[in-house]
């Protein structure tokens, strides 16, 4: 029927799961698609985006933009063991749900922020005692519900169904294998009796994305579709992996393909229909990847699904022949349109490509597409070859080219939403270019990328956009097709989006504060200064016929990791130090009176110059590669430059000399995987020895420009 089924149940665990006892508080209430489409729910946030059409609207206006200046604190709670928040809770009959660092789920009360209980998968602990090699991804965006149950992924690799009112775990099945180079990250999606998921991973070696389809009952697998086709000797696995293979060249397959599908999950109620973002190819540069050119089916790409059975039904592809990592993960949209006096039932999609794309759900045809940011790789959309006009030259042809949208994305995974009532689209959009290059020996297309090694293929240089602010909220119609407002920013890494009838939209900064705008006009009603930087999107809910508006207070995904190293495009000058602030949650309502304390102030990394330790220079060389391709530089920042998720190591005691010990022990045995650290068991000692010196060497030198 154009699907694998498999037949084989999940290992279903009934055993009572480590948690403290439940409140009274909360319900074993039945969660069904009905609900998760009620629109006119106003007590509950039963999904990432609210409801199954992931709006993140509200019908509530108790909290509106003549009254907003009475907003203030009325409860939060410390979260001091978590570090990467990028999750949407979810909010069920007065519980407040959410996950955090190494896969905690924890349930709150939502009037007070006491804690209900709180379940332990102890992810640390398996990845320790299995010396499974997991790096960086040690959060999760979010949880899912349905029926009496919360559904939960695992940093190492496991799809977990927890009773929703006790917090016990009522099975477990592990969706990746234990050496997979992949992982989960995303908020289960659940509806129609599955929860589906999928993996991400695309740059961590060989990879071909995919997403299943689990029973919410039972955890047994139902359906499976892959983004990229096999091996063609090894048969298809429906018509549209053979269909997807006469786009592809070469032996792509040795490569994966990629495709991860990592986020941008929505079912669509009224066609049944799951719609899927995919992700970008592996390695990310189509002459190695795909020799001779493709279009590279399913990459990049908006694909509908048979909720039922995951049979294909149709697919837009937003970057043919992807060379740029132009995934599509962003959020997908459900709205109704009245377009040209006709109504339309569309899905709203901001993708990285810097295009803004409005596609009737019934059979998958792009009624417009705009650039909604700066975007040359494409001059545009050809409306009747329902295709994108790409020049050549987007490929670099020659070796190097700047290209923009950059590979970070004109809109990223940070949440966007839709008003109804105004009509637009809020969108947190950022301009950056980047120069790729091939030229040398990555254009081989013998080249293989190892499994848990950084590899793409292809050499990237951040550029700004000249004339562009670094970043914008973008107020976007989609029925004009252009900007109804943008506010500009004077950063890159702008927050997530919620939006209500209260004519507000509100906007997570990584600057500490949340802002609300006049969801018309633009102009800024209301700020709150966090004290630390935010990404997650707020949510709101009403209580006791009290309007709240929540927040979880802390930076989260690749960006703040400075993966990019410091100077423009980095995030260390906020001075968001690893250990400095503390992370929270924030609950808001009007005459709000709770006192929340300051946080401590911005603080900066102090390298300094070990005098008993003496730099090998060509050691120091090798570790600078060990670093990064290890993926070192995703948790301690390019050129060792950290940011907010571990600590920076030109200033840390474990690196001085004497301490090769205690270092062995952190990165081989996985002494600290409870705290999000993973473990490299295959690293020699030559190896950590080698980061040892260029760590050393890179605070020598960053020691003596402060010194001047």
């Amino acid at each position: 029927m154009g699907v694998r089924r498999t037949g084989i149940f999940a290992h279903v665990i009934v055993a009572a799961a480590l948690l403290v006892p439940a409140s009274l508080h909360a319900s074993d209430r039945n969660i069904t698609d009905k609900e998760l489409s009620d629109r006119s729910n106003t007590s509950d946030w039963l999904a990432y985006g609210r409801t199954h059409y992931e709006q993140r609207f509200s019908p509530l206006d108790q909290i509106n933009v003549d009254n907003i200046s009475r907003l203030k604190p009325t409860w939060y709670k410390p979260l001091p063991n978590d570090m990467s928040l990028t999750t949407t809770p979810l909010v069920v009959d007065g519980v407040y749900y959410y996950i955090g660092n190494v896969s905690v789920v924890t349930a709150l009360d939502a009037r007070t922020g006491e804690t209900l209980w709180t379940f332990d998968p102890k992810v640390g602990e398996a990845i320790r005692e299995k010396k499974q090699r997991r790096v960086f991804w040690s959060y999760s965006r979010g949880l899912g519900t349905y029926g009496d149950k919360l559904f939960m992924v695992t940093w190492d690799g496991r799809l977990i169904a927890l009773d929703r009112k006790t917090g016990k775990r009522v099975w477990e099945t592990r969706a990746l294998p234990l050496n997979s180079a992949l992982q989960l990250t995303m908020a289960p999606k659940a509806a129609n009796g599955l929860v589906l998921i999928g993996n991400g991973g695309t740059e961590a070696g060989p990879t071909r994305g995919w997403v299943a389809a689990y029973d919410t009952e039972t955890g047994r697998e139902e359906w499976r579709w892959y983004v990229v086709p096999g091996n063609p000797k090894w048969g298809f696995e429906d018509p549209s992996q053979e269909a997807a293979a006469k786009t592809w060249n070469g032996e792509w397959w040795d490569h994966g393909g990629g495709g991860n599908t990592w986020h941008g999950f929505t079912y669509d109620p009224e066609f049944d229909q799951f719609i899927i973002g995919t992700g970008n190819g592996s390695p990310w540069n189509r002459k190695v990847r795909s020799p001779g050119g493709g279009d590279n089916l399913y990459l990049c790409s908006l694909v509908a699904l048979d909720a039922k059975t995951g049979a294909y039904k149709w697919h837009v592809q937003q970057a043919p022949g992807e060379t740029w990592d132009y995934n599509s993960n962003m959020d997908i949209t459900l709205a109704d349109l009245e377009i040209d006096g006709a109504d339309r039932k569309v899905a709203l999609h901001a993708p990285k490509n810097g295009f803004f794309y409005v596609v009737d759900r019934s059979n998958g045809r792009v009624i417009s597409a705009e650039k909604f940011a700066p975007a040359n790789w494409s001059t545009h959309f050809d409306l009747e070859a329902q295709r994108h006009v790409v020049p050549d030259s987007s490929f670099f042809p020659d070796g190097e080219a700047t290209i923009y949208p950059s590979a970070h994305g004109a809109h990223n995974w940070m949440s966007q939403s839709y008003n109804p009532e105004t009509g637009l689209v809020y969108i947190p959009t950022q301009n950056i270019a980047n120069t790729f290059t091939d030229l040398g020996a990555d254009t081989d297309t013998s080249w293989r990328n190892d499994n848990w090694k950084l590899g793409i293929a292809v050499g990237i240089v951040l550029e700004k956009i000249p004339g562009e602010p670094k970043g914008t909220l973008t107020a976007w119609d989609p029925v004009k097709q252009e900007a109804a407002w943008k506010v500009e920013h004077d950063f890159y890494w702008g927050g997530g989006t919620l939006t209500t009838a209260g004519n507000l939209v509100f906007q997570s900064e990584p600057t500490g504060m949340l802002k609300a705008y006049n969801a018309t006009t633009g102009e800024q009603v209301w700020e709150y200064d966090a004290g630390l930087g935010i990404t997650s999107a707020a949510i709101t809910y009403e209580l006791d016929g009290k309007q709240m508006i929540s927040v979880l207070i802390g930076p989260g995904g690749g960006f703040p990791s400075n993966v990019l190293g410091g100077g423009e495009f980095g995030f260390e000058g906020h001075g968001w130090k690893y250990g400095a602030q503390e992370r929270r949650l924030i609950t808001f309502a009007l005459d709000g009176m709770a006192e929340v304390p300051e946080q401590a102030p911005p603080a900066f990394a102090e390298p300094y110059v070990d005098e008993n330790f003496t730099v090998d220079e060509d050691k120091a060389a090798h570790g600078a590669g060990v670093f990064a391709l290890n993926f070192c530089i995703f948790c301690h920042g390019g050129a060792a430059q950290a940011g907010v998720f571990g600590p920076d190591l030109r200033e840390s005691d474990m690196l001085k000399s004497g301490n090769m010990d205690a270092l062995k022990s952190v990165i081989q045995d996985g002494s600290m995987t409870d705290r999000g650290m993973p473990i490299f068991p295959t690293l020699t000692d030559e190896d950590i020895e080698s980061i040892q010196h260029y760590i050393r060497q890179r605070a020598n030198e960053d020691a003596a420009k402060d010194a001047f």
